[in-house]
């Protein structure tokens, strides 16, 4: 970083976020327990998850706002205090509802988090190391997914899911009082106005859509409940991108899709990381309900590639700083393609040790590209656009894996309702469909570029 404090002000926020992210994936190994503590269905506590997700999503186009319109110091106070509020109150709850309540306030305060650790990397990491800073980042962004349900699986082994939030809080008090006292005052002289029409807009839309796709596995493609809610979803969607189309101050930016490469490079994303997510859930509820095996060792399988993304996060940012992307990402997808397969094919009737070898093998391909892409996306945006490029392709991920995953474990009861049994085969079909998504995305990373220019 070109200033000090600067690069301790990333440091502060690198590890808050660490901790916003992790709690995306910190509940997918609770859930069958869950189920037992509130008597409730697969389809109901899968929105502990979903949830999270979505509302995370929506948060990110605001923090675009937010960004231009206040300072960093206290927009990273403020946020850090929402999900310190979230917490607290998902560790003192005792109904299924305050549990998601719970939930969606920590997702407020996460996903305002993530742009400003993006942007502040971004606009003031200098040219040469920007990959290399980006793989930082990674280790908030990219790996803390992962050990997610590792870390909920040794605590869940001993103590109760209330313990999921309790064990964080310590983590966001230091984070907190860190943030008073290093982050800077960095000025900011825009005023832009915010547009709660499209907020109001694309909230509706992508809640119909998740609502919709939640509902595929208990009622009818075209009943009200799946049908209508995906088509006023989609309604409401389009008519939020029309909005933004024609307004002075958008709550997205859209002109972002006017660079082929940020395109090409987020739909990548989106669909490596709708698979990503999709196997945190489908994991546990493997090893847990159709195995029988402990909370413990559905996290223990998860862990060996989670160390292996964290371990490497940084190496693959300073890869893309040296070898093209084109060819990173054609390297990752082959090996997650791969792992994946074996997966689907093999892993459903194997051993702990067996899927713990194909998840660290999906985990090498992850980690080859997640971070690259990112990078590539943003790096070569105007810089007076960046923070909404920012906000664009996390929101974007954050759908995706929202969306994903709601695919797949609608697919995986669906199978599971077809085909009745030990479970064995809804599993095999959810990491099919995850299969499917990453050819789509071997498919769209053909048009990346192995060289690029920034936009002036």
């Amino acid at each position: 970083m070109t200033n000090k404090r600067i690069s301790r002000s990333l440091i502060v926020m690198v590890f808050g976020t660490f901790f916003g992210i992790l709690c995306s994936t910190l509940m997918n190994t609770g859930l069958p327990q869950l189920m037992t503590a509130f008597h409730i269905s697969e389809a109901q506590v899968q929105w502990v998850t979903n949830g999270y997700m979505l509302v995370n999503a929506l948060m990110i186009p605001v923090s675009a706002y937010l960004i231009k319109r206040f300072l960093f110091r206290n927009l990273y106070i403020l946020a850090t205090l929402i999900f310190l509020a979230g917490t607290l109150l998902g560790a003192l709850c005792h109904a299924f509802i305050l549990v998601i309540v719970a939930r969606m306030i920590q997702a407020v305060g996460a996903g305002m988090m993530m742009p400003l650790v993006n942007v502040l990397a971004i606009r003031y990491a200098e040219p040469a190391k920007k990959g290399t800073i980006m793989g930082i980042i990674g280790l908030a962004f990219n790996f803390s997914p992962i050990i997610g349900p590792t870390v909920s699986g040794v605590i869940l082994d001993y103590l109760s899911w209330r313990y999921l939030f309790i064990i964080i809080i310590p983590f966001i008090l230091i984070t907190l009082v860190a943030s008073l006292i290093i982050l800077p005052k960095i000025p900011h002289n825009e005023s832009p106005h915010f547009d709660s029409r499209g907020f109001v807009l694309v909230s509706v839309g992508l809640w119909c859509i998740l609502m919709g796709l939640s509902n595929i596995s208990t009622a009818s493609f075209l009943s009200w409940q799946v049908g209508g809610l995906l088509l006023i979803g989609v309604g409401f969607s389009l008519i939020f991108v029309k909005s933004q189309l024609g307004h002075a101050d958008p709550l997205i930016n859209l002109h972002v899709f006017n660079h082929g490469q940020f395109v090409t490079a987020t739909l990548v994303n989106m669909l490596i990381v709708a698979t990503m997510y999709g196997n945190t859930i489908l994991l546990p509820l493997l090893i847990q309900t159709i195995q029988h095996r402990s909370a413990l060792v559905s996290g223990l399988v998860i862990l060996p590639g989670a160390l292996l993304t964290g371990t490497l996060s940084r190496l693959s940012g300073r890869l893309y700083d040296r070898i093209s992307v084109k060819r990173l990402v054609a390297i990752g997808l082959s090996i997650d393609c791969a792992g994946t397969l074996l997966q689907a094919l093999i892993g459903t009737s194997s051993s702990p040790v067996i899927l713990a070898i194909f998840q660290a093998v999906r985990q090498l391909g992850l980690v080859t590209m997640l971070i690259p892409l990112q990078t590539h996306a943003l790096g070569l945006l105007p810089y007076e656009i960046v923070p909404d490029g920012v906000a664009t392709f996390n929101t974007i991920r954050q759908v995706a894996a929202s969306f994903g995953t709601a695919i797949i474990i609608a697919v995986v009861a669906l199978v599971n309702r077809t085909f009745p049994g030990n479970g064995h085969i809804g599993i095999e079909a959810g990491f099919l469909v995850c299969l499917l998504l990453l050819v789509g995305a071997v498919i769209a990373a053909r048009r990346l570029q192995s060289q690029f220019k920034r936009s002036i």
